[in-house]
């Protein structure tokens, strides 16, 4: 029992010392923080100079010593305290085990727990307990003090009585020890220890930092300070160091010596390098004015020759580039790629004007200067460009010919000047002529139009007449529609814009090509989902397609594919195929693609002509694609040409944008019924033929009619009191009054009055950038009867015209 005893109070005793120096640590964490905080401040300020950083390694490394001496005399301390305890621990074991179990034995309580008060008397003892080994029921346990689980020694000691001789068992004695007091002394003396520490170490690195500021830092500064305002142009005295004498001289006055002498040398140096720049200044100077002088002259004589050409030359005398200037690259011009090429290599015209070419080969041949000589070429984009060179010859002083020497001057802008000009005049003097021809044949269209119809109804019992009178009113409407081709090539034919569903219109226009194209073509479409609105007119779009349609079917005489395609894009700079003209912005694009046999090289910049085409006699007007491009260009668009031969042909028809976001979706259009009414109308008309038409047709509707031949006689009528519901008026009439103008003078007498205006050729009257103007209605001639009546309605039952 008693081994057992020993052995139960060598465990404890190991335990406990863990258990201590588990809270000793604890104590080193709680101060981890604010010596790291010091130490980072500390650290922060040494790098502000030398003396700062002396000190901060000063008390940096006095306080590593000191924190490792404290710590070891801390351990120290702490394990003579312990030993003390565990020793009282001990005593307390062989004193009172014996007088424990003897009244332990004799069931006595109050004689143990007087003893157990004894022994909590002793000092750093917590609680004590007496508990009894016995198999009957509630075996007697006896404690005092109180017990706790951290920072404590225990002890187990067995209690035994002899009986009969033999030592038994009878309990076991437990006793805590605290070291809680430990701990407090502990901390105490660490303190105390850590503040003299600091005040000492804090101390000695004060002196240590005057003296060096004393003895090293004060110096280094004025030594700085000496550096940093020396000047060699005007050189202080001799640095010296203020020092009490008497003093040996040290490494500091070394410093200073060796600084003086090299500020000497410093001073002789920049006196001789003075009297040197001075010398050179004197020479720089006359070869500045010289080079000035020759850089004057070179630049007058480049101002004269840039002025005269665009780029300069040289040829050998095998008449070969062998210089060609870099502000060629600003004209599209590879001036190295040209270097070994001979003028004729590099031209487009060469086989086309050949008797040009021989007369200036016969000029290079006999060494004699040129001037102006123009020929055509293509730039490194491939586009044809114009050129003039002016060539003296140059020769060596021996007279050998050594080749020519040029320049060049960029004709291009100047002849796609001209080309527009030209081009614009002659749309204008078509315009001019389509806009003549078409007022008065329209008139006479439409009275065959509208008396074709007034028999057609007559014969509807008599099919022999009515096949004639359905030929006759077939050619007709060929010779409205070869009119309505001219107005819009011409970019006379008026508007109506809107925003428009391009998707929606390009699906219903391709079930109308099919019986148009025949079996023989199929029609593939390929839409953009996110395809943008357009501004345009569907009613002209629509035929457009159709232009471009039956354009590619006659290009594809034994059958292809069409592909009708919809994007967006986005130009910048795009020409225009007939006039050169640049498009930037949004625009909607709808390309008619086919499988044919393509558009050869030489005619494909005049397909857009008027009355051009490849096509045989009778086969073709030469006016679809003319109509195509007249509506794209008055609706603000383009038209795009990508062919090959044999590989097929891409029309691209580009139109703007449109700027809202709700596009009419448009629909078949459908021939309305003739609408009947009873109102008055005011016509005026100054063709007696077209008068006769409408007032016998707005008669047969139903319609009560006052006439008048022009504006003057139709005032006379207003002026007159004449009673009317629309004023129907041509645009186009005698007298020096227009539609417009009488119109305008009838709302002033007569306000909010409705106006219907008709003609075949509208001018600019109502019609501005090729669309009607806003709150405008317009009947354009021809027109049936159906159409007449719908359109009154329309004017009758709408607010009046603005």
């Amino acid at each position: 029992m008693g081994n057992a005893g020993d052995e139960d109070s060598k465990l404890s005793r190991a335990v406990a010392p863990a258990a201590a120096k588990q809270d000793f640590g604890g104590i080193g964490a709680a101060l981890a923080p604010a010596i790291g905080a010091l130490l980072s401040r500390i650290f922060n300020w040494s790098r502000s100079g030398v003396g700062p950083r002396l000190l901060a390694a000063v008390l940096l490394f006095s306080s590593i010593v000191t924190l490792m001496l404290t710590a070891l005399q801390l351990y120290l301390d702490y394990d003579r305290e312990v030993g003390v305890i565990e020793t009282r621990l001990d005593e307390i074991g062989r004193s009172t085990t014996g007088s424990l179990g003897e009244s332990l034995w004799n069931l006595d309580q109050n004689q143990i727990k007087l003893q157990l008060g004894g022994i909590l008397r002793l000092p750093d003892i917590r609680a004590a307990e007496v508990r009894e080994i016995a198999d009957r029921p509630n075996p007697i346990r006896v404690a005092v003090g109180e017990p706790n689980t951290r920072s404590i020694v225990t002890r187990d000691y067995p209690l035994n009585y002899s009986v009969q001789g033999a030592a038994r068992t009878i309990g076991v004695l437990h006793v805590e020890a605290t070291l809680s007091e430990v701990y407090r002394q502990l901390l105490n003396r660490a303190l105390v220890i850590l503040a003299s520490q600091a005040a000492k170490t804090f101390l000695v690195s004060l002196f240590i930092i005057y003296m060096f500021h004393l003895l090293v830092t004060r110096h280094l500064v004025a030594i700085a300070d000496f550096v940093s305002k020396y000047s060699l142009a005007r050189p202080p005295p001799p640095l010296h160091l203020e020092r009490r004498p008497p003093y040996d001289p040290d490494e500091l006055d070394k410093v200073i010596d060796a600084f003086n002498a090299m500020c000497a040398n410093l001073e002789r140096a920049y006196g001789e390098l003075r009297e040197a720049n001075a010398n050179l200044e004197r020479d720089l100077k006359i070869r500045q004015r010289t080079e000035d002088d020759a850089r004057a002259s070179e630049q007058r004589f480049r101002d004269y020759a840039e002025t005269a050409s665009d780029w300069f030359w040289e040829t050998g005398p095998d008449h070969r580039f062998t210089y060609i200037s870099e502000r060629a690259g600003a004209f599209g011009m590879d001036h190295k790629a040209l270097i070994g090429k001979r003028r004729t290599d590099a031209a487009f015209d060469h086989d086309a004007e050949p008797e040009k070419w021989h007369a200036h080969l016969a000029v290079l041949d006999r060494h004699e200067p040129f001037r102006k000589f123009e020929y055509r070429g293509r730039d490194m984009t491939g586009r044809v460009r114009h050129f003039s060179v002016n060539g003296q010859p140059v020769f060596a002083a021996d007279g050998r010919f050594m080749g020519y020497r040029g320049s060049a001057t960029d004709l291009t802008e100047q002849h796609e000047t001209e080309e527009r000009l030209r081009q614009s005049q002659k749309m204008d003097a078509i315009g001019q002529l389509t806009g003549g021809v078409a007022h008065d044949f329209n008139n006479v269209l439409t009275v065959i139009t509208g008396t074709i119809e007034i028999i057609q109804e007559g014969l509807a019992d008599r099919p022999q007449f009515a096949a004639i009178a359905q030929l006759i009113d077939d050619a007709a409407a060929r010779g409205a529609e070869i009119t309505s081709q001219l107005l819009t090539f011409a970019r006379r034919q008026p508007l109506e814009p809107r925003e428009i569903d391009v998707n929606a219109l390009v699906i219903e226009t391709a079930k109308l090509l099919k019986p148009i194209l025949g079996e023989h073509i199929e029609i593939v479409t390929r839409l953009a989902d996110d395809a943008w609105s357009a501004m345009a007119d569907p009613s002209q779009l629509s035929s457009a397609i159709v232009n471009l349609a039956v354009n590619a079917r006659d290009a594809m005489p034994d059958g292809g594919r069409l592909t009708l395609e919809t994007a967006n894009r986005e130009l910048d700079g795009v020409l225009s195929t007939a006039d050169g003209d640049v498009m930037r912005g949004a625009f909607v694009m709808i390309a008619v693609a086919d499988t044919g046999h393509g558009i050869p090289a030489d005619i494909r910049e005049r397909v857009f002509e008027p009355f051009f085409t490849t096509k045989g006699v009778g086969r073709g007007t030469g006016l679809g694609l003319s109509m195509v491009y007249g509506f794209a260009r008055q609706t603000g668009g383009t038209v795009a040409i990508e062919s090959e031969e044999g590989q097929g042909t891409v029309m691209r028809l580009f139109l703007p944008r449109s700027e809202g976001e709700a596009a009419t979706r448009t629909a078949p259009a459908q021939a309305p019924a003739a609408a009947r009414g009873h109102e008055t109308i005011l016509v005026v008309e100054d063709d007696p033929l077209v008068q006769g038409y409408v007032i016998a047709q707005l008669g047969g509707l139903g319609y009560r009619t006052l006439v008048a031949g022009d504006g003057a006689a139709a005032l006379a009528l207003v002026d007159q009191g004449a009673s009317f519901d629309l004023l129907f008026t041509d645009i186009i009439m005698p007298g020096g009054m227009n539609g417009r103008e009488l119109a305008e003078a009838v709302r002033l007498r007569r306000p909010g009055a409705r106006v219907l205006y008709t003609s075949g050729y509208t001018d600019d009257t109502i019609v501005h950038e090729g669309h009607l103007d806003p709150g405008v209605a317009l009947l354009q001639k021809p027109y049936r009867k159906s159409e007449l009546s719908q359109k009154i309605r329309e004017v009758l039952a709408g607010e009046s015209a603005a």
